[in-house]
């Protein structure tokens, strides 16, 4: 199981207890969801028995007794907006059936994937563990997000704010039209949550939703761990160490940031040979990020080239990229909703002051309802955990 399923399937499972229990900106109009929603394709209806042998299979049968509920699965298509033109983009749906409370909306963001197989909607093929939520009682939407799924013919706009927040947002409301049709009854609660690269396209999600009446969207709680929200001052960072544990993201972020707008820069104005040449064929889907890394290195200073990396440590070097990094972080912006950051001390891949920056920016704006959990000595694996046994109680209080 990878880092992505392990972290999320704490959290899910543990959610299933809290539902069995209860009762630069480019400005985009906002598209009502008759408009986003393309086709809901079964990918299978399945007892409750079923989803436990799954969890058995991914070994997580002590769980079983959590599973409460029947399933239906389907890969949803719908459109979101991309360099200006609407595109058909995708994610998995999970409806519970037969359930004694009207069910809230759950939409859960996938931390850093470079698997083409491992896109959501691929289910029952791939699995995240973000679908044992439906098994739970929640209506759950999970988004493969641009370059997954049956965009994967589009390099994934990594780190990009408004992409990113965007494929959420019309997923969501695609949703809301979708089960409305089938006179599916949910409440008007809605939960986010996401970690890693899912908790920076999470916090994007609520900007979006918070900013933007016209979606007339309302998010009850959003919780987020460990994502890059300040993105020049994480790739200074990472310029500035001797050595960094997930060289696979920079690749994926420089060649995101190069594709996304148009730049069409060789990528040896970035990466020392013979990186430079490796990374397409690294990033064409088939790899997952283990076999990425051992194919670049770890030392930022043999990974770029010496002009980019100079330019990295030098405030007025790569001006179009650090635009861009500024653009996309969360520097304008404070969030409304209950919001809950959450960051390990020790995390290696996605730094801490990331988070702490965050967090003081958005206090310095008056936000009142943003609180910031350290975790002492976490990893960026180790974290989860501790971040999920504070969330439960919290949703909990929230989702009546």
């Amino acid at each position: 199981m990878n880092f992505i399923t392990k972290s999320a399937t704490y959290l899910l499972i543990s959610l299933l207890v809290i539902t069995g229990c209860k009762k630069e900106t480019e400005a985009i109009d906002p598209v009502a969801g008759v408009d986003l929603f393309v086709s809901a394709t079964s990918s299978g209806n399945y007892t409750k028995t079923q989803i436990q042998a799954f969890a058995a299979a991914a070994g997580l049968a002590s769980y079983i007794p959590l599973i409460k509920y029947d399933v239906d699965f389907f890969k949803f298509i719908y459109k979101t907006n991309f360099k200006g033109s609407p595109i058909q983009v995708s994610g998995l749906v999970g409806i519970p059936k037969n359930l004694p409370f009207i069910p809230s909306i759950l939409s859960a963001q996938h931390g850093t994937m470079f698997k083409s197989t491992e896109a959501p909607s691929n289910f029952p093929a791939s699995f995240t563990g973000f679908e044992l939520f439906a098994a739970g009682g929640f209506v759950t939407v999970i988004p493969d997000l641009i370059g997954y799924g049956v965009s994967q013919n589009i390099p994934h706009p990594y780190y990009d704010q408004l992409y990113s927040g965007q494929a959420v947002v019309d997923m969501i409301k695609a949703v809301k039209y979708y089960v409305g049709q089938q006179t599916i009854a949910i409440s008007d609660r809605l939960f986010l949550f996401g970690y890693s690269e899912g908790g920076y396209v999470t916090m994007a999600a609520q900007k979006e939703i918070e900013t933007n009446s016209a979606h007339n969207l309302t998010l009850t709680a959003a919780a987020e761990g460990a994502g890059g929200y300040d993105l020049n001052g994480m790739l200074t960072a990472i310029a500035g160490t001797s050595s960094y544990s997930a060289p696979s993201y920079l690749a994926l972020l420089l060649n995101g940031y190069n594709t996304t707008y148009n730049w069409n820069r060789p990528l040896t104005d970035f990466f020392q040979q013979p990186y430079a040449d490796r990374i397409p064929a690294l990033l064409n889907g088939t790899k997952d990020r283990g076999q990425i890394d051992a194919q670049l290195t770890g030392s930022p200073t043999a990974l770029f080239t010496p002009t980019y990396y100079a330019n990295l440590l030098n405030p007025a070097g790569e001006a179009a990229l650090k635009q861009k990094l500024t653009a996309n972080s969360f520097l304008d912006w404070a969030p409304k909703s209950p919001t809950r950051l959450f960051h390990g001390t020790a995390d290696e891949a996605v730094f801490y002051q990331t988070s702490v920056s965050t967090f003081n920016r958005f206090k310095a704006a008056g936000a009142t309802k943003v609180e910031f959990y350290t975790i002492q000595n976490g990893t960026h694996e180790s974290s989860v955990q501790p971040m999920i046994e504070n969330v439960l109680p919290w949703i909990q209080s929230l989702d009546k």
